[in-house]
């Protein structure tokens, strides 16, 4: 029973990993990625559509992101969504295909995007302590209940504690890595 519950623990710690992750790649840090698009939503015959189910998104080169949209018909629409996202990229178009030049970050929007990066890792972080708060309420239910003793209580806490520790710093290692990312020239 126990073994279940941290697993689940686990797996919610995982899924929190997971999403810091996209958080992180969704920033822009000077390099073309198409991940850079994955928040965009294009207007397609009525319907909220990402962009990356209408379009080939692809990179050519380290500072350029190539979209061809396999419905000509949406071009349009695929770059007013761009437009009006908040990425500051002005997209170019040919008629076929939209080309998004990506420009050097200056030093100001470095600035801006750490705090957003420490805050979405600060974020990731609690909701990893949500998750270890809600398991550990759950084993002393189990406790309160006589269904565990007061010592598997205390051994499963600090199996719970260490695993937290251990997701924590894998955001702690996500951080730090998108922060050389985002301060290299």
């Amino acid at each position: 029973m126990i073994k279940e519950i941290i697993k689940e623990t686990e797996s919610n710690m995982k899924k929190t990993i997971d999403v810091v992750k996209k958080e992180f790649a969704s920033l822009r840090a000077g390099r073309a990625t198409p991940a850079l698009l994955d928040k965009i939503m294009v207007n397609y015959y009525g319907t909220p559509t990402p962009v990356n189910q209408l379009a080939n998104i692809s990179v050519p080169e380290a500072r350029l992101l190539v979209v061809q949209p396999w419905d000509k018909s949406s071009l349009q629409e695929i770059e007013r969504a761009i437009m009006k996202s908040d990425l500051g990229i002005t997209p170019a178009s040919d008629g076929t295909i939209i080309r998004l030049a990506v420009p050097q970050l200056t030093q100001e929007r470095r600035v801006d995007l750490m705090k957003v990066i420490k805050k979405k890792a600060e974020e990731g972080r609690v909701a990893i302590r949500n998750v270890r708060r809600d398991t550990n309420d759950q084993l002393k239910a189990l406790q309160k209940d006589g269904k565990i003793s007061e010592d598997e209580l205390k051994r499963s806490q600090d199996e719970v504690q260490k695993l937290t520790d251990k997701i924590i710093k894998e955001v702690d290692v996500l951080l730090s890595t998108k922060e050389q990312e985002i301060m290299q020239v």
